[in-house]
């Protein structure tokens, strides 16, 4: 299961309606690498794998793959703005360790 906070899905429908695109999907994802081990992806895409799993979330299909499911099931993604300006917040239950620019993360194995 993934989360989006009422804000995350605003900017995210924000995002989509800038791209002229309402068909694209969320895609949440992993990457080896980063400060503690593992590191975030986020971006629209508008093709799933057969092995993709798709979470609606206040009407905004998100996308994950397979790859990733494990080390983000229960995820909650956020967005919030300060002085410095506005970004994703990824609050993930299975991290055991982020790094402080919040992207990256470790898992227990």
């Amino acid at each position: 299961m993934i989360n989006l906070s009422k804000a995350a899905a605003s900017e995210i429908k924000r995002l989509q309606s800038r791209r002229q695109n309402l068909e694209t999907r969320l895609r949440l994802g992993v990457q080896r690498g980063g400060c503690a081990e593992l590191y975030y992806t986020i971006d629209f895409d508008e093709a799933m794998n057969s092995s993709d799993r798709v979470y609606e979330c206040d009407g905004i299909p998100v996308i994950v793959d397979e790859n990733s499911f494990n080390y983000i099931t229960g995820l909650t993604l956020d967005y919030s703005e300060d002085l410095m300006g506005g970004g994703f917040r990824f609050h993930n239950p299975n991290a055991i360790e982020s790094c402080g620019c919040g992207n990256s993360f470790r898992v227990e194995v």
